[in-house]
């Protein structure tokens, strides 16, 4: 975490999922406090990664579930260079390949470093499965309408399992 962000972070520890903002992929600040009363899944993401099909069921898991869900995509680059491209070819992959019209993040780090404050927080708070780093693209953390973190999948989890529509 670079060190702007560490003290930050240490001067005004966040408390809850909705004391966070992000920038999406078209450069315009998003509070996650705008989505209170809604369920948000949050999925690390990549372009050349195994696992990009996952987009289309991202993107069905939008069109059934949008008024109740907030999906937001988070690229990045953190495992095998699987995310190469610049916040406008990723936004147009996307789109071309996979029709996505959910919220898309810009390009963050997701560990390491120079982890985005947000995946701080997600991988060290208290959930019912597991914590610690992010392993491999496409995990995925869903947070209730209170904006508690309620489950956390890993890539293998198909958005459209049962573990998670159950659970919306």
């Amino acid at each position: 975490m670079n060190t702007i962000l560490l003290l930050m972070t240490l001067l005004r520890p966040a408390t809850s999922i909705y004391d966070f903002s992000f920038t999406s992929i078209d450069g315009k600040t998003i509070h996650l406090a705008d989505f209170k009363g809604k369920n948000i899944l949050i999925v690390n993401t990549a372009s050349e990664c195994g696992f990009t099909k996952q987009y289309k069921d991202l993107q069905a898991l939008h069109e059934r579930y949008g008024k109740d869900l907030v999906i937001i995509g988070f690229p990045a680059n953190n495992f095998g260079g699987q995310e190469p491209g610049s916040n406008n070819e990723i936004q147009d992959f996307c789109e071309k390949n996979y029709g996505v019209s959910f919220l898309l993040s810009e390009k963050v780090e997701v560990k390491g470093e120079d982890i985005h404050p947000l995946f701080a927080y997600l991988t060290m708070i208290d959930n019912p499965d597991f914590k610690g780093d992010i392993k491999w693209n496409f995990e995925k953390f869903l947070i209730n309408r209170d904006g508690k973190l309620i489950h956390r999948y890993r890539s293998k989890v198909n958005p459209l399992d049962d573990s998670i529509t159950n659970k919306l």
